[in-house]
């Protein structure tokens, strides 16, 4: 299974003029390997839907992408070993800023087929194994 980054999904949900098709089009290609969203991505897109969990899930089986894979001891694992690598740069100055929810989705994308986002050089900094596919 592919997981989605937030950044995707959001994409298509709102059409966007410069992503929502190119984004549409890779999900396509890789619908048929199975998509889904991290539970971190189901979180963050609470508010695109205005809080309406019935229709985030209704639009997520339309595009087929599952909603329910559980979070595994090996992502807490791998997110635990990225996060410390995180903290260490950014205590030397050679990192800027990420958020922990990145760090978390790529934990969980990289116990899976892999990740579908716009930012994979963000994510392969942290997970060099991860098989990234940007739209």
């Amino acid at each position: 299974m592919w997981i989605v980054d937030t950044c995707v999904v959001i994409d298509v949900l709102e059409n966007d003029p410069e992503f929502g098709m190119a984004s549409a089009r890779v999900l396509q290609r890789l619908l048929p390997q199975g998509l889904g969203i991290s539970p971190v991505t189901m979180v963050e897109l609470s508010a695109a839907f205005g809080g309406n969990l019935q229709a985030q899930k209704e639009f997520l089986d339309r595009v087929g992408i599952g909603c329910s894979e559980a979070w595994t001891a090996a992502d807490t694992e791998s997110a635990h070993s990225a996060w410390n690598a995180y903290v260490q740069s950014k205590r030397s100055g050679a990192t800027p800023r990420r958020p922990i929810a990145d760090l978390l989705i790529g934990a969980f994308a990289l116990n899976r087929r892999g990740l579908v986002t716009r930012n994979g050089p963000d994510f392969r900094r942290w997970y060099p194994k991860l098989a990234v596919r940007q739209p």
